[in-house]
């Protein structure tokens, strides 16, 4: 944070980094922004280096002098025992103490969570689920994951890893995931693994907006893929339910996009196996756009030394 109730946030992505500058005073929308390739192929210190001009970029731009913290958003998760990252596609910043690597370039604080948690804070503070206590941020797309806000605050667990439904196990599933395990929700429900049923059933190589395209129309096969969605996803949301009991859940992701997430069908799906004669949660779709995990991710700035 910075003089003036500006915010500095970062989202660090597996393809792009945005950074970006907000008011506290007026939530969901960035004064100046700035994005780049993240060019993880290239390596660590290249990510580094492509922060450190993004952070320079915005200076510059907006005439501020820097900032006293910046938040920043990642894939994976600090492990709170030492420090490192870990569980990131992004790999080479597996292991890494990306915070302090980044205090020491940026010459400032830096407060960072996981992505899906900095989706979920935006979210819960400026974005569908405002006003709601408990709120549940879903990241439903090439992969799943997940975040949890109660009160305001993330909750990020003994081990980091709080609000990773994506890595629980599915009855009847047995398809391999990239964890290590099988049958998880992420070979299930995200956008590739529809992608797959779809084409392993007998349906062409397309992406998951034709399939929903073709579903709309009334092919068979597709109208089946959409109905397994809605299906799997109630099972396997029924079950963060039955232990977190959020107020709210927002879906975002590509696969958050399909309209029948948000129906009556689902919602009859998830009661089916949630441990209570009726189902109240709200099911919402996002507010803030692609910007959620940039805005999620100043939020963490706020009230920084």
């Amino acid at each position: 944070m910075s003089a003036g109730g500006h915010l500095w946030g970062i989202d660090l992505g597996g393809t792009k980094i945005e950074a970006a500058i907000v008011d506290a005073a007026k939530p969901g929308l960035a004064l100046w922004r700035r994005r780049t390739d993240t060019e993880a192929g290239a390596g660590y210190g290249r990510i580094l280096e492509n922060i450190g001009r993004l952070v320079g970029e915005l200076e510059a731009e907006s005439g501020l002098a820097g900032p006293r913290v910046v938040g920043i958003g990642t894939p994976g998760a600090v492990e709170p025992a030492t420090g490192v990252l870990k569980n990131s596609n992004t790999v080479c910043l597996n292991g890494r103490r990306l915070r302090e690597d980044l205090e020491s370039a940026l010459g400032c604080g830096v407060k960072m969570a996981n992505d899906a948690n900095c989706f979920a804070l935006a979210e819960a503070l400026w974005g569908a689920a405002r006003g709601e206590a408990v709120v549940m941020g879903l990241i439903l797309g090439t992969g799943v994951g997940g975040g949890i806000v109660v009160h305001g605050e993330i909750l990020e667990g003994l081990h980091g890893i709080a609000g990773e439904w994506g890595h629980n196990p599915m009855r009847g599933e047995s398809h391999p995931c990239y964890c290590g395990r099988a049958g998880c929700v992420e070979t299930v429900i995200a956008g590739p693994s529809l992608e797959r049923f779809y084409r392993s059933h007998g349906g062409d190589d397309v992406r998951l907006p034709e399939i929903v395209k073709r579903a709309d129309a009334g092919e068979a096969l597709a109208v089946e893929t959409i109905r397994r969605l809605r299906e799997k996803f109630g099972e396997a949301i029924a079950a963060v339910v039955n232990v977190l009991d959020p107020d709210a859940i927002v879906v975002g992701g590509g696969v958050g996009n399909v309209a029948a997430l948000y129906g009556e069908e689902t919602r009859r799906a998830v009661a089916a196996h949630v441990f209570n004669s009726e189902f109240r949660t709200k099911i919402l779709k996002p507010q803030l756009g692609d910007s959620a995990g940039v805005f999620g991710a100043a939020l963490l700035a706020e009230g920084g030394a």
